[in-house]
């Protein structure tokens, strides 16, 4: 049943588990603003305090307008049970993967719940789970930071940025310097893919002005990269390939190639011929490689 309290009673410890966004926020202040909070927050009892772990965006918008009480449903008195409950009905109160990602690492973690048990209870697959605490478990910090706090787009780190974190030879910390330098913008989801695919892919140049924040030329330089791969010719479209298979492998090699796990004799036998004949290519390949960029760049 709901109740009346005061505004200044909540533990907000999980705000930063909740996603942000400043767009709906600010329809949802002026929405409150005509009418009211007219959904009760939820969260558990703990003592004097109210932990609160949904209604964080209504909790924020009474606070702007000076309203000192609102409605509030209780989940009980036990943390645990109360997160396991909000998740339960996630599908109607839309929480995202991956605030169901962090709620499930903070039950593995602190709570001391099996990744069964968690299963089990939310009547869901270990699969499931374990998705989750691996979406989590793979994100630094940093960029945890600024995907809930809304400064870098949820569906740019799902769907663009992921597939550059599992590539050999990208290192986590390039990976947080192009959400730091891209973070806030106000950038589109096609425009921060595009800047990721140069800024991963690219040469150097065009990761320096990323990172300096200078985002104009290397996306002008990205939209000038027809859509439609049909404005290619066959032969073109089959050269793009190899060089992206040349771009791929060369940092697969450049990654391995210095495992102390490479030292067989087997290993060392085989590797140094073929070395050999790749490094009797080099000359020529970087020539070539060396004509195109310049030709390309000019076009």
């Amino acid at each position: 049943m709901a109740q009346d309290v005061e505004l200044s009673s909540f533990d907000l410890r999980y705000e930063s588990y909740r996603l942000k966004n400043p767009a709906l926020e600010a329809r949802l202040l002026a929405s409150i603003a005509e009418r009211g909070v007219e959904e009760p927050l939820e969260g558990v009892e703990a003592g004097e305090s109210k932990i609160l772990l949904n209604g964080f965006k209504r909790y924020r918008c009474a606070r702007k307008l000076r309203i000192g009480h609102v409605l509030y449903v209780s989940l009980g008195d036990d943390e645990a049970a109360g997160i396991l409950e909000l998740m339960r009905a996630s599908t109607t109160k839309s929480l995202g993967i991956l605030e169901q990602a962090r709620f499930i690492d903070d039950l593995r973690r602190l709570h001391n719940m099996r990744v069964t048990d968690i299963a089990e209870t939310l009547s869901r697959s270990k699969a499931w789970v374990s998705m989750r605490l691996g979406l989590i478990g793979e994100m630094s910090e940093r960029i945890r930071q600024k995907i809930f706090s809304g400064a870098f787009p949820v569906y740019s780190y799902m769907y663009t940025l992921r597939q550059f974190i599992r590539m050999n030879g990208v290192r986590k910390q390039e990976v947080e310097d192009f959400v730091e330098a891209v973070s806030g913008k106000k950038l589109s989801a096609r425009d921060i893919e595009r800047l990721a695919h140069g800024y991963f892919r690219g040469p150097p140049w065009f990761r320096e002005e990323i990172r300096n924040g200078n985002l104009t030329l290397p996306l002008e330089r990205m939209k000038q990269v027809p859509e439609d791969p049909q404005g290619c010719n066959e032969f073109e479209r089959t050269f793009l390939k190899d060089l992206e298979i040349a771009g791929k492998y060369i940092q697969r090699v450049t990654a391995k190639g210095q495992d102390t796990r490479l030292k067989s004799r087997a290993f060392c036998a085989q590797a140094n011929l073929l070395a050999a004949g790749i490094l009797s290519r080099t000359s020529a390949f970087t020539r070539t490689l060396r004509e195109l960029h310049d030709r390309t760049g000019h076009a």
